[in-house]
C-alpha cells in the first residue's frame, strides 16, 4: 500500500492538517501513528470515522491533547498489523505561517515537514520567548540586527515598546547596553563596535545578546528558530570587522543562539 500525505499543516490552534491519498482502501483499522525518534515512544491515532472504501481523506488531529514530549515524531500509517511510512510531497509549513504561529504566547511549538528522505515528521520543541533574528550586519562602526518577537503574546501592531539591547559577557562579568526600538512585534538594534571594545579590554571570547522589552516579563535571548535551516553554527557564517586590530564577528551557537566573538 502507497500512501502519500498531498497536504500538511500544524494550524494556529496546534491541530495537524493531513490530506492523504492512497492507491487502495484503508479499511476500518486504520490508524496514525506517531512515533518519536529518539526514545521510540508511539501514540496511535485511531482513525474511526474512515470508511473502507476511502482512498482520498482529510483527517484533523489535535496535537495538544496527545502529550508529546520535545523531538522529532516520525508519521506512519497503520492498518491492521501492516505499517508504513508517510511520503509527503508537502513541506508542511511556509515561512509566513512560522511568523503567525509564533505571535501567540505557547509552550511548545509544533511544526509539520517534510524529511529529506520526503517523509512526514513533526518536530516539537519549546516555545519560549525569543528575538528571532532576520539580519546581522556592520555598518558604519555598528553591530545591528533586526527581527521580530516570537512567543511573546505582544500584538503585531503600530505601538512601540521601549527596549534596550545587552551584550553580556561571563568571564570576567561585563554587560554593555544600548537603546533599541521595537514596534508591535518588530525590533531594531544597534551598537557600538567601538563600545564594544572598549568593554572588552583586551579580553577575548564571546558575548551574549539579549533584548529587554516592556510588557515582556524576561530578557529575550537572541537566536534564529522560526526558519527551515537547522545547524546555523556550520552553514552560516559572516563575514568580521576590524576595529583597532581586533575581529568581531557574530555567530551562532549549536542552540541558533547569536553570539558576538570578540578577538577570536
Amino acid at each position: 500500500m502507497r500512501v502519500v500525505v498531498t497536504d500538511a499543516e500544524v494550524t494556529l490552534a496546534d491541530v495537524l492538517s493531513l490530506r492523504l491519498a492512497v492507491d487502495g482502501p484503508l479499511g476500518h483499522t486504520a490508524e496514525l501513528v506517531l512515533r518519536h525518534r529518539g526514545n521510540g515512544v508511539e501514540r496511535h491515532i485511531p482513525l474511526d470515522g474512515w470508511g473502507g472504501d476511502v482512498r482520498d481523506a482529510a483527517l484533523a488531529v489535535s496535537l495538544g491533547t496527545l502529550r508529546l514530549e520535545p523531538g522529532r515524531w516520525d508519521a506512519y500509517l497503520g492498518v491492521g498489523e501492516q505499517r508504513v511510512r508517510l511520503k509527503s510531497i508537502d513541506p508542511g509549513f511556509s515561512l509566513d505561517h512560522l511568523d503567525a504561529y509564533a505571535l501567540a504566547r505557547r509552550t511548545l511549538a509544533y511544526r509539520a515537514y517534510r524529511t529529506l528522505n520526503g517523509n512526514l515528521a513533526l518536530k516539537i520543541s519549546e516555545a519560549r520567548p525569543v528575538a528571532d533574528v532576520r539580519a546581522v550586519w556592520f555598518r558604519e562602526g555598528r553591530f545591528e540586527v533586526t527581527g521580530l518577537l516570537a512567543y511573546t503574546g505582544l500584538d503585531d501592531d503600530d505601538a512601540r515598546h521601549e527596549a534596550r539591547l545587552a551584550l553580556h559577557r561571563r568571564s570576567p562579568e561585563a554587560v554593555l547596553t544600548a537603546t533599541a526600538t521595537v514596534q508591535g512585534v518588530r525590533f531594531h538594534a544597534a551598537l557600538s563596535l567601538c563600545d564594544v571594545i572598549e568593554a572588552a579590554n583586551e579580553s577575548t571570547g564571546p558575548w551574549e545578546p539579549s533584548l529587554e522589552v516592556e510588557g515582556v516579563a524576561t530578557p529575550l535571548r537572541l537566536g534564529a528558530m522560526l526558519d527551515d535551516v537547522d545547524g546555523k553554527r556550520r552553514r552560516l557564517h559572516y563575514p568580521a570587522a576590524t576595529v583597532d586590530g581586533v575581529p568581531i564577528r557574530p555567530s551562532f551557537t549549536a542552540d541558533d543562539e547569536l553570539r558576538l566573538e570578540v578577538g577570536v
